[in-house]
């Protein structure tokens, strides 16, 4: 689709979606800022193709009615809209399946915004400094006899954006309720209220980053580039380092959950989740952006943001992961180590059978075991099963156009 056909859906009242914001607006963004990097072009195509011919797809036929209907690829990338919802249904009933019959906890670790440029421009060090320290808080915490003294297990979901879209990087924890004693032969429960307090949290979780920032700036895996070369002096990074021990780092610790379905509902809001989604998109006219946004800072009422366009594309592309970063991760008694062994070890001490899982592997298999929707069954006559009639070829002419 070229921007004069954009314009004319759009003109026509068709849903918004970023599709429609990037093809608009990326030429305006080039010219502002320059040639996108490579891992940000490679985000662009692939949101831009999504679902369109230039990826190819599927004719599908009815074998009652004889209904034909086509079927375009998806790109993926998991910086996609359009590609996210079945992965997070697949995940969420993963973790459903190997949920533990006690309440869990929800619990959010925030880097002050100070850091924000240091992790924009060296993003894998900074975002494994933060999985790190958040990872050894919990579980040093959870072998402290003061408060637990057992091997805890937790997930942890990385967020870079706030409901702005500027820089906000906090990372979302589930963590059980209770733990594995150390010699395994017994299930320590947790405290139900709480499982940690606050501020033992905040204490040890500043400590442990700011500690393993400073190792990485010394043994150079930091680089000093743009604004940052001002911290190349001595004296001017330990005076930031200073003024990051004064703050008061926020960890927050919800209500624990207390039923499998509101374990659920955390997980698909938080997981396979991008910056903003299409729902969030309200219009996009005369090259401004309308979207809706949760402002937590005012009763977390929900208000619409306008931005100019190129600034829009900006805050997206900010979080951009690096190529192959794990945004979701498993630790301590949940961790993807013999986790299957675990589990059963923990669900025996809890008098509870593990299900089998079933297999997640086919879309069509698992939106039926999950959602109970066969999206073989045709639209048409709703009778008959549509099966693979042709495939549609790629189109190898596709190339994104970057001009103003």
């Amino acid at each position: 689709m070229n921007k004069s056909e954009n314009k004319e859906n759009l003109t026509r009242g068709q849903p918004v979606e970023l599709a429609d914001v990037v093809r608009e607006g990326i030429g305006l963004y080039s010219t502002a800022y320059g040639v996108l990097p490579q891992k940000q072009s490679k985000v662009v195509n692939s949101i831009l193709k999504c679902r369109t011919e230039a990826l190819g797809g599927h004719s599908y036929k009815c074998d009652t009615c004889g209904h034909c209907t086509v079927t375009y690829n998806s790109c993926r990338d998991r910086h996609c809209p359009k590609c996210q919802g079945i992965a997070r249904a697949v995940w969420v009933q993963k973790r459903v399946d190997e949920l533990l019959p006690v309440g869990y906890f929800h619990t959010v670790f925030t880097i002050p915004d100070s850091f924000n440029p240091f992790a924009l421009r060296n993003k894998k060090v900074v975002y494994n400094i933060f999985y790190r320290a958040v990872s050894e808080t919990l579980l040093e915490l959870g072998k402290d006899p003061r408060w637990l003294g057992a091997v805890i297990g937790f997930i942890c979901v990385l967020h870079t954006w706030g409901q702005n879209l500027m820089d906000h990087l906090h990372i979302h924890c589930i963590i059980p309720c209770g733990g594995i004693r150390k010699d395994g032969k017994k299930w320590i429960k947790g405290n139900t209220t709480y499982l940690f307090p606050n501020k033992v949290m905040a204490a040890l979780f500043k400590g442990k980053f700011i500690d393993y920032f400073k190792q990485a700036v010394t043994n150079r895996e930091i680089k000093f580039i743009g604004v940052l070369h001002t911290y190349e002096e001595a004296s001017c990074f330990d005076k930031f380092i200073s003024q990051q021990y004064k703050k008061e780092w926020v960890v927050y610790a919800k209500q624990p959950f207390t039923t499998p379905d509101k374990v659920v509902k955390y997980l698909g809001s938080y997981t396979n989740r991008i910056a903003i989604s299409n729902k969030r998109i309200i219009a996009l006219e005369d090259d401004k952006v309308s979207f809706r946004w949760k402002d937590y800072k005012d009763n977390s009422k929900q208000k619409v943001m306008k931005l100019d366009i190129v600034e829009f594309i900006r805050r997206f592309l900010l979080h951009v992961l690096p190529d192959g970063y794990v945004r979701i991760r498993y630790f301590g008694i949940l961790s993807n180590s013999n986790k299957t062994e675990k589990l059963k070890t923990c669900s025996l001490l809890l008098g509870k059978r593990m299900k089998k899982q079933p297999d997640y592997r086919s879309v069509v298999g698992s939106l039926l075991l999950i959602m109970n929707i066969n999206i073989t069954l045709c639209p048409m006559c709703g009778k008959g099963h549509c099966f693979l009639y042709k495939e549609i070829l790629k189109e190898p002419s596709f190339q994104l156009d970057m001009a103003a």
